[in-house]
């Protein structure tokens, strides 16, 4: 599904990310773990094409997408979600979750401006899509409300729905329980696990690690930029590697 070989991020004289190589298998779960200034948000960047790696290659679809920007990788069945939360402000929840189906559009409403009734049941059954997509995520009964309205928890619900309007093979999403209280984070944790069960394939970035323990099939630990551990919850928990990135650096702030 998704593989990085060799992954190398330079800024300069800085190594941000030193060589990682990963494989992910469809329908896992997998997390990327790390202390602060880990590499874990730039090796993210690398698989969303927000950046370009130094070295090394990032595969996905059985294509090298390395130099591919984001919306080409979409095309390919790549979404992904915001550390800070990304709405159309102005617009209704509905209407946010409505623009993620601009991949339907680009190809098929162009060449039917004509045929107006094509154009408007086309337009009617996109919306019956979001309304499917903010009932799975609880957020239904607010869908003709202003984004403005909604709190921290449910903007982060509403992101996920936008993303899964593009119908992605991989969901990638960047630290999605940041912000949340214990009550959403698990609310959050059995809509991903739903998502698993329908064969979507999720990677995240999360600071949260029982969150992470809990939800992930397999976990990959970075720390300087480079691997450090890989394998399931359980190997994490036991590494020495990882005990001494978290507990090590503890100390040293003590």
């Amino acid at each position: 599904m998704l593989g990085i070989s060799g992954a190398t991020m330079r800024f300069g004289g800085l190594v941000a990310v030193n060589g990682v190589s990963l494989q992910v298998c469809k329908g896992q779960v997998y997390g990327l773990l790390g202390p602060n200034g880990a590499g874990k948000s730039t090796l993210f960047n690398l698989v969303t094409g927000v950046l370009v790696p130094t070295a090394g290659r990032i595969e996905f679809a059985q294509r090298d997408v390395s130099k591919l920007p984001l919306h080409r990788r979409s095309a390919l069945g790549m979404a992904r979600t915001f550390q800070i939360v990304r709405v159309f402000h102005g617009m209704s929840v509905l209407d946010n979750v409505l623009m993620g189906f601009h991949h339907t559009l680009i190809d098929g409403l162009l060449p039917s401006m004509l045929m107006a009734a094509r154009v408007l049941r086309r337009e009617s059954q996109i919306r019956e899509q979001g309304m499917a997509l903010l009932a799975f995520v609880g957020l239904a009964e607010r869908a003709e409300e202003k984004v403005e309205h909604l709190p921290h928890g449910q903007l982060r619900l509403l992101e996920i729905a936008r993303a899964l309007a593009s119908e992605p093979d991989l969901l990638l999403l960047d630290e999605p329980a940041a912000g949340l209280n214990d009550q959403e984070t698990r609310n959050l944790g059995e809509l991903l696990r739903k998502l698993n069960g329908k064969g979507l394939t999720i990677v995240l970035v999360e600071h949260n690690i029982d969150f992470m323990m809990g939800l992930c099939h397999r976990l990959a630990v970075l720390d300087h930029g480079s691997l450090i551990a890989e394998g399931t919850p359980q190997q994490i928990q036991m590494d020495e590697n990882v005990i001494e990135a978290y507990l090590g650096r503890r100390a040293s702030h003590a």
